[in-house]
């Protein structure tokens, strides 16, 4: 397998691929071009009049009226070049020889054969009439027969040499297949070479792809490697889930080859799969990958031209909002967080540069109402994702007073000043810790959706909240934890064995959190669906199978306000999802945010999360009167007497 991976990753620069150059510049220079283009149709036109004449008279030369059909020749094609040019056959509209170009010769073909039929008529029948009905179908296969052989010319020159390059079993036939296989076979360097299909739809069975023949299902796999010498299994299938993956990847581990996907549609934001975006399976693939439809008309319609502001963009969840929000053409994407090291990091992401120059990075904190007064005096943002906050839950737990003064009071302030500034609409990042809590982290976070619903009430735009559970590759993540304990020699830490967690890619979730946003919601929480949940000893025995060494897996047991299976809705929380099916909209009571003033962050640690736990739980809490009774109420929450 050695030779087989160092095959894969070859390059231009190794000596095994730089011996094939690809096309010769007097290849490329001999390439028809749009004058050659009409030449050649006018040769074809000219040689099907002749032939169809000749088949006319049976073969007799002596009928035919050489100088006539000269002249209509020229005719002819006179007029098949005035209609190619108006239907863009000889614009550079289409690459050669495809569909497009077709559709448009024929178009050509069909307005110059009655025309030429009408011309002749005029001229004083210079051909017999069935020979210039003819001579339009001949001249139309032959056209389109050129440009077929001067295609297939190229792509064989442009085809990689099967010596370096891996041998690969491409599975799916679809349309994912057939951009991953074109993209193979059409760049000298390619490090893969295509050998055979697999798909499981008996349709295709009978199919190739570029000369490539689909040999059976998935079921069959074992047998298609061996009789093609298969190197890699690439699962060409960017709409794949993570339980089709797994699969797959299950049915190719005995066989001794790589195993690569190509990206789910999220990451592709539409374009072509390339070469280049072939990559091993990850464990993000295995786990969270799923095609999450989104409404581009709806999300369009919030986020372009407008004035967006992110906050904790150098976060994981931040500075993919700004990737994705940064496709939909915001007139300004304003990127907020006091770590300058992640600002840096999100803005060489989006346009590669990342000189820190631009006034929409934004160093802030949360925590200080007079520094966001001048952020939102300055850039007067319209949409505002606020995802910064505080996320470990152990680290909360032992320190609730900071749980308090940035997940709480940092969002309240966040809110007051959005109303303030009018913003029309503000997307509150939440966490499933939230819904039933029983930690600091979740009940910071329930007491965050029940301000945001405070606000949606006072304010004239909209304010939601978006909750979802663990994002697979972020900061902190159990993938990224387990992956150092791997490096480190192990062992793994799994708190429980039957400890579950719903997981999503970050891709996904902030794919979700952004249609959450163009979503009609007041006073409700979003909740995203995050499919089925895992098991935490499943990920860690899959993680440890693939290490290279043996990785000894440890069960530490559950940790203070975490729980055994973690929910997405509350006990009183309907799953009702009435504008999107993987939305669930759940109303939040609200929370008059006038109680924060109430709340000290010095206070004995039990009493502070004693009261937490009554801001978040509690189904009513006064959100009017008198000062005073709101103060009792708190301060015998506290332990104490008015």
């Amino acid at each position: 397998m050695q030779t087989r991976r160092a095959a894969a990753g070859r390059t231009a620069a190794d000596p095994a691929v730089a011996e094939w150059p690809g096309p010769a510049p007097w290849f490329r220079a001999a390439l028809p071009g749009r004058a050659a283009r009409a030449g050649a149709d006018a040769l074809a036109l000219t040689t099907a009049l002749l032939i169809a004449t000749l088949l006319r008279h049976d073969g007799h030369l002596e009928y035919l009226n050489g100088t006539g059909l000269m002249e209509l020749s020229l005719v002819a094609v006179l007029v098949h070049t005035a209609a190619g040019i108006q239907f863009g056959l000889y614009t550079g509209r289409w690459s050669y020889g495809c569909f497009e170009e077709i559709l448009a010769l024929a178009k050509t073909a069909a307005v110059t054969t009655p025309a030429v039929f009408v011309l002749d008529t005029l001229l004083g029948r210079l051909a017999p009439r069935s020979a210039i009905i003819a001579a339009g179908l001949f001249a139309l296969v032959l056209a389109a027969g050129i440009r077929y052989a001067a295609r297939l010319l190229q792509d064989q020159r442009l085809r990689p040499r099967p010596e370096p390059g891996t041998r690969v079993v491409v599975m799916g036939a679809g349309e994912g297949a057939t951009q991953v296989i074109r993209a193979m076979l059409r760049s000298p360097s390619s490090p893969y070479v295509p050998v055979a299909l697999l798909d499981d739809d008996p349709t295709k069975r009978a199919l190739q792809v570029m000369g490539v023949p689909v040999a059976g299902n998935r079921h069959a796999m074992a047998e298609v490697v061996r009789r093609f010498h298969a190197d890699a299994v690439v699962i060409a299938i960017p709409s794949a889930g993570a339980p089709l993956i797994r699969s797959l990847t299950d049915l190719a581990a005995p066989l001794n080859v790589d195993v690569k996907v190509v990206p789910p549609v999220v990451e592709l934001f539409g374009r072509t799969v390339s070469v280049e975006d072939i990559r091993p399976v990850s464990h993000a693939d295995l786990l969270g990958r799923r095609e999450i439809t989104i409404d581009l008309a709806a999300v369009a319609g919030y986020l372009q031209g407008r004035r967006v502001l992110v906050t904790g963009a150098g976060g994981s969840i931040g500075s993919e909002l700004c990737r994705q929000v940064a496709q939909f053409e915001p007139a300004r994407l304003v990127m907020l967080d006091r770590d300058e090291s992640g600002l840096h990091a999100v803005q060489l992401s989006i346009d590669g540069r990342g000189m820190l120059d631009d006034r929409n990075l934004v160093v802030a904190d949360i925590r200080d109402q007079q520094r966001l007064n001048e952020v939102f005096a300055e850039h007067q943002p319209q949409v505002v994702f606020h995802a910064a906050a505080l996320k470990h839950l152990p680290l909360l737990e032992m320190h609730p007073s900071e749980a308090l003064k940035t997940n709480i009071l940092g969002t309240y302030q966040i809110l007051q000043t959005a109303i303030r500034h009018g913003v029309d609409r503000l997307v509150n990042i939440s966490t499933d810790k939230a819904a039933d809590p029983c930690s600091v982290l979740g009940y910071s976070k329930r007491i965050t959706e029940r301000l945001t619903a405070a606000a949606d009430a006072a304010a004239p735009g909209t304010y939601t909240s978006v909750r979802f559970g663990n994002v697979l590759g972020s900061r902190g993540s159990v993938l990224t934890a387990f992956a150092a304990q791997v490096e480190a020699g192990g062992p793994i830490t799994v708190t429980d064995p039957d400890v579950t967690r719903y997981f999503m890619t970050v891709q996904e979730a902030c794919r979700l959190v952004i249609q959450a946003g163009a979503v009609d919601s007041h006073g409700e929480v979003l909740v995203l669906d995050m499919g089925e949940p895992v098991r935490i000893a499943d990920v860690a025995k899959r993680i440890a199978e693939s290490a290279e060494g043996h990785v000894q897996i440890v069960y530490t047991g559950l940790r203070p306000g975490e729980k055994l299976a973690e929910v997405l809705l509350g006990p009183d929380e309907p799953d009702h999802r009435p504008n999107h099916p993987l939305i669930s909209q759940a109303p939040v009571p609200p929370l008059d945010g006038a109680v924060l003033s109430l709340l000290d962050p010095a206070s004995p640690r039990a009493d502070l999360i004693a009261v937490l736990r009554w801001l978040a739980e509690s189904p009513a809490l006064p959100t009017g009167g008198h000062p005073g009774r709101r103060q009792a109420e708190c301060t015998m929450r506290l332990g104490r007497h008015p």
